[in-house]
């Protein structure tokens, strides 16, 4: 999941600030060196966002499997019936 988000925002990034720095009319040098950073700050940080976010799927995932199973080998309740 990180790689699926940093190689999403990172080039996401440097699109963005590419059509903004020509749309602009700033130096082709000053826009690239911008969209390139951009594109190396923002690969960095959906890395770490796609990271925590895999982290948190993968131990829900897990808890849920874990109360699964211990519900499954536990016999059942049995209830007295009042006769």
């Amino acid at each position: 999941m990180a790689h699926q988000y940093a190689g999403i925002l990172g080039p996401l990034a440097m699109f963005v600030t590419l059509v903004r720095g020509l749309a602009h009319g700033g130096s082709a040098q000053a826009v690239f060196w911008a969209a390139w950073l951009s594109l190396v700050v923002f690969a960095a940080a959906g890395y770490l966002v796609g990271w925590i976010a895999g982290r948190i799927v993968d131990e829900a995932v897990n808890r849920r499997i874990t109360v699964e199973l211990a519900d499954r080998d536990s016999p059942p309740a049995t209830t007295a019936s009042p006769s």
